[in-house]
């Protein structure tokens, strides 16, 4: 539809364009408009558009005379105030002999009656010209207008900019808002010194972040305005985290069915924030209904095309939208309009028609009559020109919000100022082919667009105007809360301020003790699908439903959330772990075997008990060391035994405590040299009672000369020494370490000692196990010598309880956890102690201190006769 549109119009524009001859060097105007417009001669033209009158009305058609041209109604003084403000900022450049000088600008404005027709007809005709000839063969010469202020309608200027961005004419809107308008592709020669609608999404957004408002109405206007800056909002709520309850359109007709469809969604739902995109007119249906239902718990966010609008701020709206906080474009001072407006007076200069159009509305002038009105029989001439315009308080006079008046001051300045730049280009230095420069004279449009994009100054008022490569304008915007006034209406006031920054992006401020809710509580609402989650807690999504429903899931063990609404929980660091709230890590438990558990105390009472009773079974032994039976079982093995039973009692001590690098290094290396030592002691007493048994015998009575006292020494010295060796090479090459250890117990740090080198370790165990199983098969084959020399079952005995304490021993500590296996390895080692101590020395105790009778050589040797 647009293409066929924008062919169609581009056609009649060069259809006008191109004037007809009417003689040699004759161009005429091929049509004229009726349009209410406003003109000052000068040297440079600039073209306005401004919405002066509300409604278009059509003659009516009787398809037999060439028909009548429409024609507008209904005055609005708001927007005939932004028309004078554009005179008056023409005026004030005139009178700079800083800007432009040497030049004297001129103006063309016209009315475009709120209807895109009539737009149309405006903007050809400020393209076209509207004089009746034109004296040059080629229709060639300067444009009449130069750039355009205007027009303050979205779809206005998408139109009309598809049409003029042809010839790329400068068009600088003051208040079309449409983020599709900052597409360059289409619209190369649009600027506007409003933000765009994007830039106004995300400044209304910003307001429902700062409350925490997730969970929104949305309602927007069927036009360009509306479905654009809805589908924005849309984008942004989502990249905020934000869902929309529902999405309704305002319709064009007022359709009442439509409007009680869209009150009844603002009823049944749940959010109790309504974000409105819309035009004054678009919501006067919606506000009527939502008064007959007598609706007042929502809070309503306004955009910028509703927040300042007086049409509803009657005392009739009070309850309903009081409260209402919106966005509005900066509020500016202009120093010296205000007497610029008081000073307008009657003309009869037919081409500012709007002036006598406001003349007849504020005073009841009839120009028609030459100013005169009747009043009863009186006539009274009452169109002079001396009337008093501060005797009527009407919105053209109020200059106290300045806001899109302002933003039509700075696009007068803005065009002004790339005039000036392009005045001040040097010949050779110019930014157009072969280096020129434009010339005055004879301007074009598009040389002026360059230097636009490029402007770059500051008001008066301190605000800094510069466009980007979109050609938008710098976004800031005012935040509006509506609030009840004495006389009972609504009055919007200033409480905060949006601003666009390079750095920080969007950055909200707010004056929170100036605001007015609308609530009981006197509180901003809430307005969230669910609550949000609180630390220790994460969200899950609802399958069905939107983002912001959801269920609160509790962190797992180890994981925190220590903020509000949290996405994930987060791994605590390695050597922290989660408190019971799940909202902190804390440090992780370190443990190991201490001398204050429970457990330690108990080990460390039987470590220090076997080692008492080693240090008492060798005090007994020293004693009677003179007596048959300790002389009978070899006392010197049986010391250095008993000596390397109390090691191995001592070195359970080593595994208790918070590991320490010498410690660790120590604790292994002295088990497994004190059991070699006792195990090869016992492999030797074995090897003794076995040559004794032989050397008894009259074919075997040199046996003895091979186990003597020095052969025995060295015996065990060797295979102690291998032992020696095994754990220097461990020692050297791997040694055992403190580590931390996260494995076992995620929640707890295992202070364990590493081994450093498995295989160091296994050789260490292997070779103990080999000694232990040699001297179990040997004894096991020497248990049935005669009871003179049965030691031998003795020690089969505490091989059999060494050897599975041992076997046992292996399992268990693979499948014990943290401490408990350095638990089990000291429990094997005592039990395993206690197993050689009790089995071997226990029988010769008994003997010694309870039947010292059968501590005879007699009685030794006695059994021995009687078997023989």
């Amino acid at each position: 539809m647009w293409v066929i549109l924008n062919i169609s119009i581009y056609l009649i524009f060069n259809f006008i364009m191109s004037a007809s001859i009417l003689g040699s060097n004759t161009c005429q105007l091929q049509g004229h408009f009726r349009l209410n417009e406003m003109y000052h001669d000068g040297d440079v033209i600039l073209g306005g558009l401004f919405e002066v009158d509300f409604l278009t009305v059509f003659p009516d058609l009787d398809f037999k005379t060439e028909p009548e041209p429409p024609y507008c109604v209904q005055f609005d003084m708001e927007s005939f105030q932004q028309a004078q403000t554009m005179a008056f900022a023409i005026d004030e450049i005139n009178k700079n002999p800083n800007l432009l000088p040497n030049i004297t600008l001129g103006y063309h404005l016209f009315d475009n009656c709120v209807m895109l027709g009539m737009a149309f007809r405006a903007a050809i005709s400020m393209a076209s010209g509207t004089e009746e000839f034109f004296n040059n063969i080629n229709c060639t010469g300067p444009p009449p207008v130069i750039g355009i202020v205007g027009d303050s309608s979205s779809t206005v200027s998408i139109a009309i900019s598809s049409i003029l961005g042809l010839f790329r004419v400068p068009i600088v809107s003051h208040y079309a808002t449409c983020s599709c308008l900052s597409d360059r592709k289409k619209y190369p020669s649009f600027f506007r010194t409003i933000p765009s609608d994007a830039f106004q999404v995300r400044a209304m957004v910003q307001i429902l972040k700062y409350f925490r408002w997730t969970w929104v109405g949305l309602i927007y206007s069927d036009d360009d305005y509306g479905v654009y800056a809805a589908q924005s909002f849309q984008q942004e709520m989502q990249l905020f985290g934000g869902c929309v309850a529902f999405s309704e359109v305002l319709p064009h007709d007022n359709n009442l069915e439509d409007i009680k469809h869209i009150t009844k969604m603002i009823q049944a739902s749940t959010a109790r924030v309504i974000v409105v995109f819309s035009t004054p007119s678009f919501l006067i249906p919606l506000i009527d209904e939502l008064v007959l239902q007598n609706m007042t718990d929502r809070q309503w966010i306004a955009s910028e095309a509703w927040a300042t609008s007086f049409v509803h701020h009657s005392p009739r709206l009070l309850p309903f939208l009081k409260g209402t906080l919106g966005i509005a474009i900066r509020r500016g001072e202009i120093q010296g309009l205000y007497e610029f407006l008081l000073r307008l007076q009657p003309t009869n200069d037919p081409k500012n028609n709007m002036i006598r159009i406001f003349w007849e509305i504020m005073f009841g002038c009839n120009f028609e009559t030459g100013g005169k009105k009747n009043s009863g029989d009186q006539v009274i001439n009452i169109c002079t020109g001396q009337e008093d315009l501060r005797t009527t308080k009407t919105p053209y006079t109020e200059v106290s919000e300045l806001r899109a008046s302002y933003n039509v001051y700075k696009a007068v300045y803005a065009l002004a100022h790339a005039l000036n730049d392009l005045m001040q280009c040097e010949d050779g230095r110019g930014p157009f082919s072969v280096n020129s420069c434009a010339d005055i004279t004879n301007l074009k449009p598009w040389q002026l667009v360059h230097y636009l994009q490029n402007v770059n100054f500051t008001t008066d008022f301190g605000d800094h105007v510069s466009f980007d490569k979109n050609g938008d304008a710098l976004a800031i915007y005012d935040v509006l809360n509506w609030q009840p006034s004495s006389d009972g209406s609504i009055r919007a006031q200033t409480v905060g301020v949006v601003n666009e920054e390079v750095a920080t992006g969007m950055v909200l401020t707010l004056d929170e003790d100036a605001l007015y809710w609308n609530f009981e509580s006197k509180k901003p609402p809430s307005s969230v699908c669910s609550e949000s989650c609180a630390p220790g807690t994460r969200l899950a999504t609802i399958k069905g439903l939107p983002v912001c429903c959801f269920d609160c899931l509790p962190c797992g063990d180890g994981e925190i959330s220590n903020i509000t609404g949290a996405v994930e929980c987060t791994m605590c660091p390695d050597e922290f772990w989660s408190n019971l709230d799940k909202d902190q890590c804390i440090p992780k438990e370190v443990e190991f075997l201490s001398y204050e558990d429970p457990l330690g105390i108990s080990l460390t009472t039987a470590s220090l008990l076997g080692t008492c009773f080693c240090v008492l079974v060798m005090f007994v032994f020293a004693v009677h060391r003179n007596t048959p039976i300790v002389r009978a079982n070899n006392s010197e093995l049986s010391f250095l035994l008993l000596l390397s039973l109390k090691m191995c009692f001592l070195c359970a001590l080593l595994f208790i405590g918070q590991p320490q690098l010498w410690t660790c290094q120590l604790r292994h290396v002295v088990f497994g040299i004190s059991f070699v030592l006792c195990i090869s002691s016992i492999l030797v007493k074995t090897m003794v009672v076995i040559a004794v048994f032989k050397s008894s015998r009259p074919e075997s009575k040199g046996a003895m000369k091979w186990f003597g006292a020095v052969q025995q020494r060295c015996t065990v010295l060797v295979l102690t020494a291998i032992q020696v060796v095994i754990c220097a090479v461990w020692l050297s090459t791997a040694s055992p370490a403190p580590h931390k250890n996260n494995q076992y117990i995620r929640s707890k740090i295992v202070y364990e000692c590493a081994i450093g080198s498995v295989a160091g370790f296994s050789m260490l165990l292997a070779y103990i196990g080999l000694l232990a199983a040699v001297s179990f098969l040997l004894a096991f084959l020497a248990r049935n010598l005669p009871d003179n020399f049965n030691e031998a079952k003795f020690i089969t005995f505490s091989m059999l309880i060494f050897c599975a304490v041992w076997i046992a021993f292996v399992p268990a500590y693979v499948s014990s956890p943290g401490k408990y296996a350095v638990a089990v390895e000291i429990f094997a080692i005592l039990a395993s102690s206690f197993g050689l101590l009790l089995a071997i020395f226990a029988p010769k105790c008994y003997i010694i201190l309870l039947h010292p009778e059968r501590n005879t050589k007699k009685a030794i040797m006695g059994k021995e006769a009687q078997n023989t």
